[in-house]
């Protein structure tokens, strides 16, 4: 198989070049961020990618996203995620999008290289392989849950209307860092990037139909 492999961490990224390569299959591109993986999957139209979750720049969901992106630009291309976390918001846009051939595994939890080896084929043969924990996560996930306490308490001041500034003051924090928190916030509830206005008005949507007060 023509096989693309996207992680940031070097060691790993060469790893499982070198595993691939053992199991007699051709890995096309290894590539270490988000924009490079969507590159890599239309350029080469490889049989499966196997993509980490978090890369540069922010290290939160940026390789869900490119898997996303990739797959819109390339329908139906496979997509094994391999992660050390489970990013429920894109995971589900991933599975919702009406085509198969994607699976998304947690690292520790592959106990074994022929596990993961076959896992890659299923995924490319059109399957679905899913983590246990995972599908359980997908299934019984608020939204809200992936927050911590200081972007619940932040989130709580954006749905009573306060201001960026309002809220440094009341939190006794940077702009800066109010500002890497309502990031962080969006990422987690899986907003993607858009009119910063828009996603703000959905995050207190999220935070208010889940009864976050």
């Amino acid at each position: 198989m023509r096989i693309v492999v996207a992680d940031d961490a070097v060691l790993l990224r060469e790893g499982l070049v070198r595993l691939l390569a053992e199991d007699g299959h051709e890995v096309v591109a290894a590539v270490g961020d988000g924009p490079s993986l969507v590159a890599a999957v239309v350029t080469h139209r490889p049989d499966v990618s196997v993509v980490d979750v978090r890369m540069p720049p922010s290290h939160t969901d940026e390789g869900l996203r490119a898997a996303l992106s990739a797959r819109a630009q390339v329908p139906g291309s496979p997509v094994l995620v391999l992660s050390q976390y489970v990013e429920a918001a894109y995971a589900k846009d991933l599975l919702a999008d009406g085509k198969d051939a994607i699976g998304y595994l947690l690292k520790d939890r592959v106990a074994k290289v022929a596990e993961f080896l076959d896992a890659v084929r299923r995924v490319a043969a059109g399957g679905t392989v899913l983590d246990p924990q995972v599908v359980a996560q997908l299934l019984h996930t608020n939204p809200l849950d992936a927050l911590t306490g200081r972007e619940r308490e932040l989130l709580g001041l954006m749905a009573e209307g306060h201001s960026n500034t309002a809220i440094a003051g009341r939190l006794v924090l940077s702009a800066s860092a109010v500002e890497k928190h309502i990031g962080n916030i969006f990422a987690k509830l899986g907003l993607p990037p858009d009119d910063a206005q828009h996603r703000r008005v959905r995050a207190v949507l999220a935070y208010l139909n889940v009864g976050g007060s």
